[in-house]
């Protein structure tokens, strides 16, 4: 049976990243830290899971999948690499959208601060896929995305 994927969001994570030579404590910091991250995207409450119910049929046709890509403090040659957005692909009709997590922008704050941070890179990262639309002359209804991802977060979360 072919079902289809409805849903206009998906969520990649990597990391914790490690290199060659790490300590084997670093090794376990890093894991656990994954697997915390992992938590606030796959978890109960977490971005995955309420975002599922956006349809990417009521946007329009030309996004099907916006793919948030997380990169959980990421080694600095994979850092360099990252660009704020990755381009359209329009026979997926897909768009990769990287987030960085960090020590300083995640791990070393409260629950409260961490899903405002994620809250905000997300509608910030719509916000350049919103370029992306008018650039490329897509039909997405990006502001009607953009609110509904704001509502569905705040009402989930309610972090402020």
């Amino acid at each position: 049976m072919n079902e289809e994927n409805y849903n206009i969001f998906g969520c990649f994570v990597s990391g914790g990243s490690t290199t060659y030579g790490d300590s084997q404590e670093t090794i376990d910091i890093a894991k656990e830290k994954g697997i915390i991250f992992r938590n606030y995207i796959w978890g109960e409450k977490g971005i995955d899971n309420v975002l599922k119910k956006l349809n990417h049929e009521n946007y329009g046709k030309d996004i099907k999948l916006i793919l948030f890509q997380f990169y959980v403090n990421p080694i600095p040659y994979l850092l360099n690499s990252i660009k704020p957005i990755e381009n359209y692909r329009k026979n997926e009709k897909s768009i990769g959208v990287p987030i960085i997590v960090n020590d300083n922008n995640f791990f070393n704050m409260c629950d409260k601060d961490k899903k405002v941070f994620l809250i905000n890179s997300i509608l910030k990262k719509l916000d350049l896929l919103s370029e992306v639309v008018v650039k490329k002359k897509l039909d997405t209804k990006i502001e009607l995305l953009k609110s509904d991802v704001n509502n569905i977060l705040h009402s989930i979360w309610k972090p402020y």
